[in-house]
């Protein structure tokens, strides 16, 4: 199973469109997995329409519209993983054992908010992944997004892709 993870696009704010290198990624995944700040409803139509599967959840820049139609937290489990997504985990500084708390049960967290890249393991084993943003950097020398495959229930290949 071939994921695309993306967060922070902020549509049409940092960019009028997603790059064309996230949309090829789109049209070749299984699952697309959008960790908030959405922006524009347009986004959730056209990946909707768009994606063969998507998975999102709502960002403190998400109005009414957007959260009407998706989670704070969006859990789901894809090839026996059990995977939350959501778009605020707090800061950096124990991350890890916070999330471990307030996420049970979960082996993939997909998170956005900072648009900074982050992948790291749980002392338990459960995996972090925030894809930054593929449309605005902010702090950081790329705007990026995430690759990742799932086979029996095991995350494999999480690549980051700097644009």
């Amino acid at each position: 199973m071939r994921l695309v993870l993306i967060s922070d696009t902020h549509l049409p704010v940092r960019a009028k469109r997603l790059p064309d290198p996230v949309w090829q990624a789109i049209d070749e995944a299984d699952v697309v997995i959008h960790a908030g700040d959405w922006v524009n409803v347009a986004l959730l139509d056209e990946l909707e329409a768009r994606a063969a599967r998507l998975i999102g959840c709502w960002g403190n820049n998400d109005g009414p519209e957007l959260r009407a139609r998706l989670p704070e937290v969006a859990r789901v489990t894809l090839d026996g993983l059990a995977v939350a997504v959501v778009h605020e985990t707090g800061t950096s500084k124990g991350r890890e054992e916070r999330c471990e708390r307030v996420y049970p049960g979960v082996d993939l967290l997909v998170f956005g908010h900072s648009h900074i890249p982050w992948d790291t393991t749980t002392p338990r084993g459960m995996r972090l992944l925030n894809p930054g943003s593929p449309t605005d950097r902010r702090r950081q020398p790329y705007c990026t997004f995430q690759t990742a495959a799932i086979t029996a229930g095991r995350l494999e290949k999480v690549a980051l892709h700097n644009l």
